[in-house]
């Protein structure tokens, strides 16, 4: 009895009914946290994401990803253990920021273009911050100081890039070695035949073949298909700020919060850095904002800051796991490369500060 009031479901309908009653407790709060999830949405992330959306799906559609595919494929088979189209998710992954590079494995795999394995790696390091909000709103922002961008920086993509490296290892036992070879091999002869762009070339001209829709249809087909996707990004957004407004005012994070300082007080950490790693846990926009105003040394608050960058907050996690429902794709171990990516990014920030941090 017992272990089936235990499962997922009951304990998801719980919670759904607890976030209920704290609605009815709370009404005005709760609108207040949604219209400020919504304009967080109308104002940075759609403008943000719905161009590149839009982009990935006519990219997709004129056989330009596979073209990128072809003329990476050298560098990220044995790199990363995936095809060189996910050199394209890479790319865009990091110019546009997160959950861009879960849709783009998502459209891949697909397409068949990525096996569940390839597209587990693959969502593993593109799940990252976009350059324009490290450094426009963190950096500059909230810190005030443009000079913390570049360590900031170089320990959040690096460390992305090695989470990429280890991830490669990720299911390796279910695949047969002598096959990868074989593929190596004949990418190396077939390139003796002519040459990479050529191939390139001609890659991209197949697919646009084997697509064979017109443009009218591919561009209506990608509008249609960004706002559908902006709709549950926007949804998520919103319920999260909701439930965080709703958890702080019932004295819920407060609590978390008491709970972190004992534990970090008993670690050797100061009690200060639990301020804002709770709130990070959550949303990563709160989380930086708060430990830009933690009481600690730069280096400290930058620490945290990168840390919440790389985890991406709960919110960032749905989004993704949306994404993703709809294929094989695991959340499991994009959870796990999250972890790992929050502590090598931080690692990385201790290692890099006296020769890229603020002077």
């Amino acid at each position: 009895m017992f272990k089936k009031i235990l499962q997922p479901l009951t304990i998801l309908a719980l919670l759904s009914f607890v976030l209920m009653l704290l609605m009815l407790l709370f009404p005005t709060h709760a609108l207040s946290a949604a219209l400020r999830g919504l304009a967080i949405w109308w104002e940075v992330l759609f403008p943000a994401l719905f161009p590149f959306f839009v982009i990935s799906e006519l990219m997709l559609g004129f056989g330009v990803v596979h073209f990128f595919g072809k003329m990476l494929d050298p560098l990220m088979r044995p790199l990363f253990r995936i095809p060189g189209i996910g050199g394209f998710v890479v790319t865009l992954g990091y110019i546009s920021g997160y959950p861009v590079g879960a849709r783009l494995t998502a459209q891949l795999y697909e397409q068949r273009l990525l096996n569940q394995r390839e597209g587990e790696r693959l969502v593993a390091f593109t799940t990252s911050s976009d350059p324009i909000f490290l450094i426009g709103a963190v950096s500059i922002g909230f810190f005030g100081q443009a000079e913390l961008a570049v360590v900031l920086a170089a320990a959040h993509y690096i460390g992305a890039l090695i989470v990429g490296i280890l991830m490669r290892f990720h299911d390796w036992r279910h695949e047969s070695s002598e096959q990868e070879a074989k593929l190596q091999i004949k990418s190396v002869a077939s390139g003796y035949k002519r040459s990479l762009l050529n191939q390139a070339l001609r890659a991209m001209h197949e697919a646009r073949l084997l697509d064979g829709r017109s443009f009218s249809v591919i561009f209506h087909q990608a509008i249609s298909t960004a706002i559908r996707l902006m709709i549950v990004v926007g949804g998520l957004v919103v319920f999260f700020s909701v439930t965080l407004q709703l958890l702080s005012d019932a004295q819920v994070l407060s609590t978390l919060i008491i709970g972190l300082k004992e534990l970090f007080q008993w670690l050797g950490i100061s009690p200060l850095v639990a301020e804002a790693v709770i709130p990070g846990v959550f949303e990563v926009t709160l989380g930086t904002q708060q430990a830009s105003q933690a009481a600690l040394p730069l280096q400290h608050q930058a620490a945290i800051a990168v840390a919440i960058l790389s985890w991406g907050g709960l919110s960032v996690h749905a989004q993704v796991a949306s994404l993703l429902s709809q294929t094989s794709i695991r959340y499991a171990p994009f959870l796990i490369a999250r972890l790992a990516h929050t502590i090598i990014s931080v690692a990385l920030l201790y290692a890099l500060w006296n020769w890229l941090g603020p002077q």
